[in-house]
């Protein structure tokens, strides 16, 4: 079935649908990673967006549950420009189309996403349509552009508390839109890690005897969460020892009065390079964000940038004076990606038995 993709400045794709029939209007970005389209798609981050893989060939090796980073997958469209239909891998539980049908997921193959991807990376990421409706661009313009990520934190997080792991090191985790890896991460150095929904208040945490806290990772705008704002604001305060991800590292940025701005077309893939000020020591990363902290709103008597992006120059980590808080932009836990900043988990144990 003919599908079509239509982007806020007119553009318009022609290709081939697969996944869930249905229309979607989403936010669209590029992901450059060559593998791990599972935990693409099942990144939390990714709510709200349909994700554009550079890569041409996906599926190959099919969907292996183990591999997912949530429960199910929360990007919006899934655009490729070859499917592979039969994935062969001896890990594989089904195929690909057969996942994104079932768990509702539209798709768009055939197109050219060497040009697309060339749109998006000189114009910015844009919102648009998938749909299998052929229509006049004029009827839908107007309601594509009309779209915002909206309420994402909330609708990510899970609903109640629990438990991943045991160990002589509890860990209570703010769950913004948690990648499941990074619970699993703090498990394998002995940890009990207790994982909060992201509306939980500050004192319901720090009366629970917890050695460190950690915020993970999350999907749209940090400035819109103010409440959850206000709570970190309160961690911050507390003394207690804070390692952030992602979206954590923003909120703990503007919970210090620093400001968040967004970037061109973010940083999605696998293959990021940062650089640790410290050290000079240049690794590889996994990220998966629109946002930044800007760099000209920190307090040098507050914090100072920890890393930096290679390519851009960005804030990629920030270590706060005096407290015992450090923050990263991208994804140490790695899944998927390079596992070159594991180690940041390690820091964290370090920092927990030295409070």
């Amino acid at each position: 079935m003919k599908a079509y993709l239509i982007l806020e400045d007119g553009h318009v794709f022609e290709g081939e649908s697969f996944g869930y029939e249905k229309e979607v209007i989403s936010e669209f970005v590029f992901n450059t990673s060559m593998t791990g389209y599972v935990e693409v798609l099942t990144d939390p981050s990714y709510a709200g967006q349909s994700v554009v893989m550079t890569y041409p060939l996906i599926g190959n090796y099919g969907v292996c549950l183990e591999d997912q980073e949530s429960e199910h997958p929360y990007v919006e469209g899934f655009v490729v420009n070859e499917l592979s239909r039969l994935g062969s891998n001896f890990r594989k539980n089904e195929d690909l189309n057969d996942y994104l049908v079932r768990n509702h997921i539209p798709g768009i193959q055939g197109i050219d996403t060497r040009a697309l991807t060339k749109l998006l990376r000189n114009d910015g990421c844009m919102n648009g349509m998938i749909t299998t409706h052929k229509y006049e661009v004029s009827e839908v313009i107007d309601k594509i552009k009309a779209f915002k990520v909206q309420g994402v934190v909330k609708a990510c997080t899970c609903k109640e508390k629990y438990t991943v792991g045991t160990g002589r090191m509890k860990v209570a985790l703010y769950d913004f839109g948690a990648k499941r890896n990074i619970a699993n991460e703090l498990a394998k150095r002995n940890c009990e890690v207790t994982v909060f929904p992201a509306t939980t208040p500050a004192s319901e945490v720090l009366e629970g005897n917890f050695d460190g806290i950690m915020l993970s990772n999350g999907p749209g705008d940090p400035a819109e969460v103010t409440d959850i704002i206000a709570e970190v604001k309160k961690l911050s305060e507390s003394g207690m020892p804070i390692f952030a991800i992602c979206l954590g590292h923003q909120l703990m940025a503007l919970a210090h009065g620093f400001k968040t701005e967004k970037l061109k077309y973010g940083h999605h893939g696998a293959n990021h390079p940062v650089k640790d000020l410290d050290t000079n020591r240049v690794y590889i990363s996994t990220q998966n964000h629109n946002y930044v902290i800007k760099d000209d709103s920190i307090d040098p008597a507050v914090a100072k940038a920890w890393f930096r992006n290679v390519n851009d120059g960005t804030i990629e980590g920030v270590e706060y004076l005096n407290k015992n808080i450090k923050t990263v932009q991208f994804h140490p836990e790695a899944n998927a990606g390079p596992r070159d900043t594991e180690y940041l988990f390690d820091e964290f144990i370090k920092m927990m038995e030295g409070k």
